[in-house]
């Protein structure tokens, strides 16, 4: 399931984590049981471990756990009625239960896990202080399809995503970016850095309530940009007059040129972060700093 490991575990574990956007421009977001071992209560992307016994590919990894999490399929078939026969519920509460496993719930129905809608969107390295639970986590972002565009089937628009009964998730919803940040700023949500940083990335981009051409464009050239290759290992630094900040690749602090900024300043009180500030002030298109190495799966 979700992020689970050995506490013995000194290397960071891979996992995937989806960034879902639906057709108003809003993100899928999930709050984590208050009981979880790793971000306890926090509003987070759906995502979870890659596991090498079911995942093919870390695509596989954020699509399987989309589904176990919110109940949302993001799946192939060759005739749209095929998936709109299938008992999402019934076929989740099996994967769940050990049942059955998600490759054999596609297989029996004809579908295929549709990675091919995922572009990358970062990596994120857990810092090293946290040393019995770090991940590193290949963030992905897909954008819900209309049944109607294609002979093809991906997702179901009219589908509300749903918790799987607390067993890792306890609320699941559509959020504009926006409306995420208002919420994690007036303390009715928690986020960590990540997400925090991808939905400021994508506030800008995904402005009103319809999803337009223009902007899924600039989203897949964001991500096949410089953008969707960047992996960050964040430092956590004292910054301007004692503030906390996590520090990114390219920042002064961290070797780049003078008067680069790229870090998030937080805040902590009560919550793991009751405020946070991003401050980037380089081209997200041309001058990402871009790891060049690539951990087999």
């Amino acid at each position: 399931m979700t992020h689970s490991e050995s506490p013995k575990s000194t290397e960071p574990r891979l996992s995937a984590s989806l960034v879902l956007v639906n057709s108003h421009n809003e993100i899928l977001l999930v709050q984590r049981n208050p009981q979880a071992r790793s971000f306890a209560g926090q509003h987070v992307f759906p995502g979870g471990n890659f596991d090498a016994k079911q995942d093919t590919s870390l695509e596989w990894t954020a699509i399987r756990e989309t589904f176990e999490e919110a109940g949302l399929l993001l799946a192939l078939s060759d005739s749209p009625s095929t998936l709109l026969d299938v008992d999402l519920t019934q076929a989740r509460e099996a994967v769940h239960g050990g049942q059955t496993t998600f490759s054999t719930f596609l297989t029996n129905n004809n579908l295929r896990a549709d990675v091919g809608a995922l572009l990358p969107f970062t990596t994120w390295v857990t810092p090293p202080p946290s040393a019995s639970r770090r991940f590193r986590t290949q963030f992905f972002i897909a954008f819900l399809r209309d049944p109607s565009s294609d002979g093809l089937y991906s997702g179901r628009e009219e589908h509300l995503p749903t918790p799987d009964g607390g067993q890792e998730v306890i609320r699941t919803r559509f959020l504009h970016p926006e409306s995420a940040i208002e919420e994690f700023r007036s303390g009715k949500i928690g986020l960590y850095p990540p997400q925090y940083y991808i939905l400021e990335t994508l506030r800008p981009i995904l402005t009103g309530s319809s999803s337009t051409e223009s902007q899924r464009n600039a989203v897949q050239m964001l991500s096949r940009a410089a953008f969707g290759r960047m992996v960050i290992n964040p430092k956590f630094l004292l910054v301007n007059d004692g503030a906390e900040a996590f520090v990114y690749e390219g920042d002064e602090l961290r070797g780049g040129p003078k008067g680069r900024l790229h870090r998030m300043v937080v805040e902590r009180k009560g919550a793991p972060f009751s405020q946070m500030n991003l401050r980037r002030n380089f081209d997200l298109f041309t001058q990402c700093p871009v790891e060049v190495h690539v951990p087999k799966l």
